[in-house]
């Protein structure tokens, strides 16, 4: 059997929401006893929910879940951080936990200044498909984080898809920039191909089912064919043919500037987000 991240954990979750339902669900695939997770979560349909799917302790209020726990999953809203943080801090302070953060824009610095100081936190952006168990998490280490509990977090997130660590915060909105927001970029790309399939005379039903096809067997080459992307493309593009004049049109259309503007205006507004969390 697998246990949690670590033998000795009894982990809480603060928030009760889909990311994390998606990693006690991950959790559970593994095999992890869930009676040793708590989770604080004040909407009692979802309370109860978690409790008949998974086996998990319910709770209200964050200082009930987190009573005990030596790592805490902060999975509330940004805009609701500090507001979920406060109340924990004497027990932060009793307890000295591990902190695992999936809250978008909030900086390790506001996190252990709303806890009360000195403590361990991990920093981590995960994607939606992590709902699925297919996503990517992008995790940072603050300062004081040891290996041991670095290796904690990544059992923890790794339940629900990859981890990549990265070696400072500010590369935490480079990560939200590219996978974090990445997916709503492909459901662009399959919004716009579906409309153009339907342009050129091709029926809704078809256009969806050939575009999702395309997306899901292309993804898997990149994950299984061990290539670069680019390589992959000039397979696909030969010269003087369909495909060739298709890139043709998107480079002639700026495509690949277009694409880096894009993930820069991501990336800037993560940071903007994270100066904003930090005051």
């Amino acid at each position: 059997m697998t246990t949690l991240p670590d033998d000795r954990d009894t982990l809480a979750f603060i928030g009760g929401g889909n990311m994390a339902r998606s990693l006690i669900g991950g959790l559970a695939r593994r095999g992890a006893d869930t009676r040793r997770i708590r989770v604080a979560e004040p909407l009692a349909s979802a309370r109860e929910a978690l409790a008949a799917d998974f086996g998990v302790q319910v709770f209200e209020r964050g200082e009930q879940a987190a009573e005990g726990a030596s790592l805490w999953l902060l999975a509330v809203k940004p805009q609701m951080m500090q507001a979920a943080c406060t109340p924990l801090a004497d027990a932060a302070q009793r307890q000295r936990p591990l902190v695992v953060s999936i809250a978008a824009g909030i900086p390790v610095a506001a996190l252990q200044a709303w806890l009360g100081g000195g403590l361990p936190v991990v920093r981590c952006m995960p994607n939606t498909p992590t709902l699925l168990g297919a996503g990517v998490t992008g995790l940072y280490a603050g300062e004081g984080v040891d290996d041991g509990q670095r290796r904690r977090a990544d059992a923890l997130l790794s339940s629900a898809g990859t981890t990549v660590w990265v070696a400072e915060e500010p590369l935490i909105d480079a990560v939200t920039a590219v996978s974090g927001s990445g997916p709503a970029y492909a459901f662009l790309l399959a919004e716009a191909m579906e409309a153009a399939a339907v342009a050129e005379g091709l029926p809704a039903a078809d256009a969806r089912t050939l575009v999702v096809q395309t997306l899901l067997g292309a993804g898997r080459m990149l994950a299984e064919a061990g290539e670069a992307p680019a390589e992959l493309r000039r397979r696909v593009t030969s010269p003087g043919g369909t495909t060739q004049a298709a890139i043709e049109a998107f480079q002639g259309g700026g495509f690949e500037a277009l694409v880096a503007r894009a993930v820069h205006a991501a990336r800037e507004r993560g940071a903007a987000l994270a100066a904003a969390g930090q005051s």
